[in-house]
């Protein structure tokens, strides 16, 4: 069983083209769990419009915050595979079956995607050429190329990720990314199998990868990861050695 985690805030101007990108490729005993942030558009009342038993909506969420909204999702979860979607992107065919395959041999997989905008127009052809993405635990506490849009994994990699770690310094799918390179394998598949829609009101801004904090703060965002990295990999590495 597959399960496709998705939050949601506001996103009723793209989200229906997403989740139709995203059923045509399930299986029928798949499920896709949308965690709603209090939308104060028609985003919850467009998902309700979608007709399909494999939609399971928790509404009325007053996290505030898109990491909470995305460990609810999926805390939620049941599938032995895990996809995380963002409300806006697009899925190309093959996502599905083609990470799946890559599933029985790595614990977490994250595709290439192209960029675009509003109207799905390409600015890049290659997220990972643009961001010079790949693997590296310090590499990305450094500058993270893991985005959950892109990402799949197995149960064990969600298992060993949650709860997330209480600070806003690291992302979801950073953190999740960092362990599955912790506990497991992890392949960065060069095929682009979704577009990766930028606008001003997305989560990630248009001009991710710039960023406008000080030095101050980026340091000490720094220390923070680190902290919590050493301290998973600690725990992980005595518990291993107890079995």
């Amino acid at each position: 069983m597959v399960s496709v985690c998705m939050a949601t805030y506001n996103g009723e101007g793209f989200i229906s083209e997403q989740i139709k990108s995203i059923l045509i490729q399930l299986n029928p005993n798949d499920e896709l769990v949308i965690s709603d942030d209090s939308s104060t558009d028609h985003t919850v009342e467009i998902i309700k419009n979608i007709t399909d038993s494999r939609i399971r909506l928790l509404a009325g969420q007053t996290f505030r915050d898109p990491i909470k909204n995305f460990q609810n999702a999926l805390i939620n979860a049941k599938g032995e595979f895990v996809f995380l979607s963002d409300q806006d992107d697009v899925w190309l065919e093959g996502k599905y079956k083609g990470m799946l395959q890559l599933l029985r041999k790595y614990d977490l997989v994250i595709s290439d995607s192209i960029i675009v905008n509003e109207q799905l127009q390409i600015l890049h052809p290659s997220f990972f050429k643009y961001f010079n993405s790949g693997r590296g635990i310090v590499k990305n506490m450094m500058k993270s190329c893991y985005y959950g849009s892109c990402m799949a994994f197995r149960r064990n990699v969600l298992e060993a990720a949650l709860p997330f770690p209480g600070t806003k310094e690291i992302g979801h799918d950073l953190w999740i990314g960092l362990v599955a390179e912790m506990i497991g394998a992890v392949c960065f598949y060069p095929k682009p199998l979704l577009l990766y829609r930028r606008h001003d009101t997305a989560f990630t801004p248009v001009n991710v990868g710039k960023s406008t904090r000080t030095k101050y703060q980026m340091l000490r965002g720094r220390v923070i990861m680190f902290k919590e990295v050493a301290k998973f990999y600690l725990k992980y590495k005595l518990n291993w050695k107890k079995v």
